[in-house]
């Protein structure tokens, strides 16, 4: 590798070699013990790269030419890949993805919680790698992103209307997708189908810089089951408009089992704190695990891969280990779906969220599914842990934990060093943060077993189910 500056314009580092998978999907090459990210390339390659982006301790560059392709490689499925910032690792063989995924792990395990573990057990794959999300949400956008080909039609000539997915780091500016491979293809019909229909009536696109436009966003949600449910988004409150999609929508899908909209006219796209009105159809559709049906509504959350969550949710459930007499605490409940799904192997479960919302759907679905040996609560974790809670609900035998990327809480790990179940099942979308919780835990308790999961084919991230053992010492000190 070498180094050229010209006088004028960018740094360009010459046969440089990727070297690793890094974060955020960038690899990772490394020049003159200066770290340097690299989008939508894969170890082994070497390339010609422009640095558009210097810090202090890294740099981040874009390829600019191929000297020696990887045999890691493969042949990207989409159209979009290298532009739409969704599956960056679309370039690497599946079987490559799964090794940087269990490598993540071990490194995490490693080097940020400096763990004793056990060996870590092959990552389980995902059974599909394309058509495996159950929901998406689309962007309705008058700034399209356009190629460098496309820059050069005259302004007053370009088609500047999308509907796709935001390029990353760019809050403005839309991809319009042809066609993606994470939704069963009835997504991309209703979406291609919307969009056409929409420019035929003249009807705006939303303008987030000047916050004007019709049409905001586009939310499509489907089943296990075959229920297909969408969720259109107006930025304005023009009842002909929302009729004549809604409209457009229910004479055009029948394939759309519940039909909502929304009208959100904050200067946010977040739609949870708004009421959607049910146009047509049911109100929820339903996911079926063994023998339990879930009901989701238009704003209820659920994996996105709902295949794999339920191998997600089995191993969760025999790490757990229960024997019908436990007391089991389920924090971060979400919707109650793995409390509802381990409750007839437990004596009873005690779910924990802060969204009111989320712990209505989950004890629905409790009665939906005849559980009655599960109790939820909202609020703050931190605070709803207290000495009276305990002595209320019972002193925990196994704690069920599956918090947000940024990991539990610190109060909450503290609670959890002074409750000192006999078993924690930790289930984390983030390595990292898992790994830090764990090391702050690690006084008290013993990794048992570490299990990787793909739920996201083509993407760096990757599941992680981790079983923790009171050491042998604690015991006599615990409530077990």
């Amino acid at each position: 590798m070498r180094k050229r500056e010209k006088s004028e314009g960018p740094l360009i580092l010459e046969n440089v070699e990727i070297l690793d998978a890094g974060a955020e999907g960038k690899a990772i090459a490394r020049v003159n013990d200066m770290v340097v990210f690299i989008p939508f390339v894969v170890p082994g390659d070497v390339c010609d790269v422009r640095i558009i982006s210097r810090k202090r301790r890294f740099m981040e560059g874009k390829v600019i030419r191929y000297h020696k392709y990887s045999d890691k490689r493969t042949e990207p499925v989409c159209s979009h890949f290298g532009i739409c910032g969704g599956c960056k690792w679309q370039s690497m063989t599946y079987q490559q993805q799964l090794f940087y995924k269990q490598k993540q792990v071990l490194d995490n395990f490693s080097r940020i919680g400096h763990l004793d573990f056990p060996e870590i057990r092959p990552i389980l794959a995902s059974g599909q790698t394309e058509y495996y999300r159950n929901k998406l949400e689309y962007t309705f956008s008058p700034m399209r992103w356009l190629t460098d080909d496309e820059m050069n039609i005259p302004a007053d000539e370009r088609d500047m209307d999308a509907l796709g997915f935001h390029i990353p780091a760019m809050f403005d500016r839309v991809l319009d997708v042809k066609h993606c491979y994470l939704q069963s293809d009835i997504s991309n019909k209703i979406r291609l189908g919307l969009k056409t229909f929409a420019k035929s009536n003249g009807y705006s696109f939303y303008n987030i810089r000047n916050f004007e436009g019709d049409l905001r966003n586009l939310i499509i949600r489907n089943s296990n089951t075959g229920d297909l449910m969408v969720i259109m988004v107006f930025g304005t409150d023009n009842e002909v408009v929302i009729q004549n999609v809604i409209n457009y929508l229910s004479d055009t899908y029948s394939e759309i089992n519940s039909l909502f909209y929304v009208i959100n006219q904050k200067r946010n796209d977040t739609i949870s704190d708004l009421e959607p009105v049910l146009f047509k159809g049911q109100a929820f559709m339903t996911e079926k695990m063994e023998s339990l049906s879930f009901r989701i509504g238009p704003l209820s959350f659920f994996q996105t891969n709902s295949k794999q969550a339920y191998n997600l949710y089995c191993i969760t459930r025999d790490f757990a280990g229960l024997t019908g007499n436990e007391t089991v605490y389920d924090l971060y409940t979400g919707t109650g779906t793995i409390a509802n799904f381990v409750a007839s192997n437990a004596r009873k479960v005690v779910g924990i969220e802060y969204v009111e919302a989320a712990v209505a759907d989950a004890r629905l679905n409790s009665a939906l599914n005849g559980i009655s040996n599960t109790s939820f609560f909202a609020g703050d974790m931190a605070k709803v842990l207290t000495s009276d809670f305990l002595i209320t609900n019972g002193q925990p035998d196994v704690v069920i934990t599956d918090p947000p990327r940024a990991g539990m809480h610190e109060k909450v790990v503290k609670w959890l060093n002074e409750a000192l179940p006999e078993k924690i099942v930790y289930v984390s979308c983030n390595p990292a943060t898992q790994a830090r919780d764990i090391s702050l835990l690690s006084g008290n308790y013993n990794i048992a077993a570490v299990q990787p999961v793909d739920m996201f084919p083509h993407t760096h991230h990757v599941e992680n189910v981790c079983l923790l053992r009171l050491k042998p010492e604690n015991l006599r000190n615990s409530g077990s």
